[in-house]
This record gives C-alpha cells, structure tokens and sequence, in this order.
C-alpha cells in the first residue's frame, strides 16, 4: 500500500513541477513533494507539500538562489489536485528558507517589477512631508552580519526636486538583536538638514524593522535574517490564502 501511495504521490508531485515550471520565467531546478495518497485527494486533504528550488526566475529581474518551503497539513480542492493544479481550500501555514544572492539583489533592485513598487515613498520631516523616488540602489554583503548600501533619490520638497546620494551601512534584525545602523554618509546633495537625514534614517529602520508584509495573497513573517558573504538567508514564515497564478505572480 505505501508504495501505492507514493505512486500517487509522485504523478501529482510531477504534474505540479510542470505546472509551477510554467509560472515562472526561469528555473534551473525544482523539486515538489505533495504528500498525500488517492483516498485523502478525494477527501479534500494533503498532509503537506514541500518545494526546493534553485535559480527562480519569478520575473525579468527578480531570482532567488535557492529555496526550501514546507507546508503543513492542507484542505484542497481535490479535482484540481488530481491534474497537479493545487488549490486551497482554507489558508495554509509555511515556513519557508531563501537564499538571495548579491547580485540577484541588485539585479532585483534595477528591474522594472521593483522600481514600481518604490514610487512615490514619504519622510515626515517635522510634520511636514518630503516625497522622494529612488534613483539607484546598490546593496553589497561583506559578510559580518551586515548590508552595505549605496543609493541616489531625487528628493521633492516644497516645489524643488533635488539629487541626494548616501552610504549606509547597516546590520539587520535577528531572532536576537534589533537592526543597527553602523553609520551613514551623505555623498551629494549639499545643505541637507539633519532633521531630513535623521527623517531618512528613521525611514530605513521603519523598513528593515517591517515584521511582516502582504503580497496578492500571501502574508510573509520574516523570523531570522543571516548575511554571509555575497547571499542573504532569511527564514520565512508565510500564510497563503491561495497559491498564486502565473498572472498573479507576473502583475504587479
């Protein structure tokens, strides 16, 4: 019987790499699991699925090194589970360990996908907003626990808009510690206040410090954050209310 089941096992699992291969732009490697057997398909359940992946294109621009996600226990709906297609049926817990590379992340960062999601961000500078729009964004892991980063925004203030460049080094929050801001340079932009860089400063903290964030249908948690040399591991903990289409993981 188990080796009945895992027959079963196998044929979904197979279908469901095909299915998800086809969502993205590009793949190197993908391994899914979906552990269940015929008789809980027909009962609408799956005592869980894993996925291991290596060089995950989501979208021009956008690739994950690698990742390893378990699911636990899942109600699907189990026509669609029959033909590889897994649909829930109640939102699912994950945990899930991603690897992103250097330069994934600046590619990442200079793609048309990212750039739209930064538009238009805001300082409250003394009651009073400053809009400003990234420019250039360059990220560099040294190892140590901590990021580097390089950046120019034009700054909107008051009916002007002007080039502000900075460097900043900072090491991000653990399981054990709170994020740090080792120090932090203006390179351009002459007669920056201090209440505008302290603004600014204050807003990359409120960033680096976001415990959680929403995308389509997906809440992430993001519990540990590792910086080795060149690649970033966060460990992630996510609920899924749906698993994204490929036009839900293409639009923005």
């Amino acid at each position: 019987m188990p080796d009945e089941h895992r027959f079963e096992e196998k044929l979904i699992s197979q279908e469901a790499e095909k299915r998800i291969s086809e969502t993205l732009d590009g793949v190197e490697k993908i391994e899914i699991d979906v552990q269940t057997d015929l008789l809980k398909i027909f009962q609408g359940q799956a005592d869980g699925v894993s996925v291991a992946g290596l060089g995950l294109v989501i979208q021009e621009g956008v690739r994950v090194q690698e990742i390893k996600l378990q699911t636990d226990s899942i109600a699907i709906n189990p026509f669609s589970a029959l033909f590889g297609q897994i649909q829930l049926n109640e939102p699912v817990n994950t945990i899930a360990r991603i690897i992103l590379t250097e330069v994934d992340i600046n590619h990442a960062l200079a793609s048309d996908f990212v750039r739209t999601q930064m538009q238009n961000l805001e300082l409250n500078v003394d009651g009073k907003i400053v809009s400003f729009e990234p420019q250039q964004i360059q990220v560099f892991l040294p190892g140590a626990g901590k990021i580097e980063c390089k950046g120019k925004v034009l700054l909107k203030e008051m009916g002007n808009t002007r080039p502000f460049a900075y460097t900043a080094i900072a090491l991000p929050r653990t399981h054990s510690q709170p994020t740090l801001l080792e120090s932090f340079h203006c390179t351009e932009g002459g007669g920056i206040s201090i209440e505008l860089v302290t603004a600014f400063m204050l807003k990359a903290k409120e960033l680096m410090n976001t415990p959680s964030f929403k995308w389509k249908e997906m809440e992430f948690n993001i519990k540990d954050i590792k910086v080795e040399i060149g690649s970033l591991i966060l460990l992630v903990e996510t609920q899924m209310k749906q698993i994204p289409s490929s036009s839900d993981i293409l639009s923005p």
